[in-house]
């Protein structure tokens, strides 16, 4: 399956990945790789992580208190956020398709 990251979620990752820099030169990288990792893995087994809420999925990205928030659309899936899993929830909510 395809996966999509829109230009918001883009964004977020490299926010998230900029701050990461920050804390340690490189590390960014590593997240945008594991980030990347995770987005294949979904492509492969898009219905194996845990559900979110009804039809939302989640999966978590290894060594970073991240998750990957998607929708399965069709053939394609939708990353609706790259969430920090301590910081304000549900912010990505409205993102969701109706």
């Amino acid at each position: 399956m395809k996966v999509l990251f829109s230009d918001p979620v883009r964004i977020e990752a490299q926010d998230s990945a900029d701050y990461l820099d920050l804390e340690c030169e490189g590390l960014g990288q590593v997240f945008e790789q594991n980030a990347q990792r995770v987005a294949d893995l979904i492509s492969r087994y898009p219905e194996a992580a845990a559900q979110e809420r009804p039809g939302i999925h989640r999966i978590l990205l290894h060594k970073f208190p991240y998750k990957l928030i998607y929708s399965i659309e069709g053939d394609t899936i939708l990353i609706l956020a790259v969430a920090h899993q301590h910081r304000e929830p549900n912010y990505w909510v409205d993102r969701q398709s109706k």
